[in-house]
């Protein structure tokens, strides 16, 4: 097994800063606002994006716990690979991917594991870096830069049709935190600064948060051409009702 961890300590120090701080602060309140609906047995998160608490201690379930790729720390649940999950299939009753995918080379293999251990009608929340937005001119911004590491960026519109793909309803899209990627601000993120940047300018936002919802395909049974009731004739008589038996053997 690789015990390489999910997201690398350079990350992880960057989180620290004062960006990276105001940052988790935002996304712990939209994870808080995604999980109000949530409810359930088991919430599962994969990856430590902050520590154990920052996003679990918002869940409405009955139980939590987290994954990572190695020890990463206190809270840690179980070690294991994100894209072959140590989880039963259909046991867990909504899924958290905090940049999970903006770190990975196998997001396609993430959300299939995800989908097979979600229950019917279980949820996904997914919180992601925009490619645009301020952030997507960060080459031309001395000192501007993202994480370390998160060179994996997939878009929201594309998530959307990934997931859509995997017969996910889509619940909400959120576009959050507008801030310049500089490593370093004067204070914390206004709540009236982000409800503006959300309803004026959600294009220039920094991340986005996807929620969707496991479908569970009902079959509905079609009939045969040759089993349609014939057409009535008139001047015919009325088919027989009787139907043979056939007996085999």
């Amino acid at each position: 097994m690789d015990h390489t961890c999910h997201f690398p300590d350079s990350a992880s120090r960057w989180l620290t800063s004062s960006l990276g701080d105001a940052l988790l602060a935002e996304e712990s309140r939209v994870v808080e606002e995604a999980f109000d609906g949530i409810f359930g047995e088991q919430c599962l998160q994969l990856g430590l994006w902050g520590d154990a608490k920052t996003f679990l201690r918002h869940t409405r379930t009955q139980r939590c716990a987290l994954i990572d790729e190695c020890d990463a720390g206190e809270g840690l649940s179980a070690i294991g690979q994100l894209h072959r999950l140590p989880v039963a299939t259909d046991s867990i009753d909504c899924v958290l991917l905090p940049h999970t995918l903006d770190y990975s080379h196998r997001a396609h293999a993430i959300l299939r594991e995800v989908d097979r251990v979600l229950t019917a009608h279980g949820h996904i929340v997914i919180l992601g870096f925009k490619p645009g937005g301020l952030w997507g001119i960060r080459r031309l911004i001395p000192g501007a830069a993202l994480p370390p590491g998160a060179d994996h960026l997939v878009s929201d519109r594309r998530l959307k049709d990934w997931l859509k793909l995997l017969d996910f309803r889509i619940h909400g899209s959120t576009r959050y935190f507008f801030h310049w990627p500089l490593p370093s601000i004067r204070r914390g993120v206004s709540p009236r600064w982000e409800q503006r940047g959300r309803r004026w300018w959600p294009e220039l936002a920094a991340c986005y948060m996807l929620t969707a919802q496991k479908r569970v395909s009902t079959l509905t049974p079609v009939r045969p051409v040759w089993r349609r009731n014939p057409k009535v004739v008139a001047g015919l008589a009325e088919p027989t009702t009787r139907v043979s038996r056939i007996r085999f053997g």
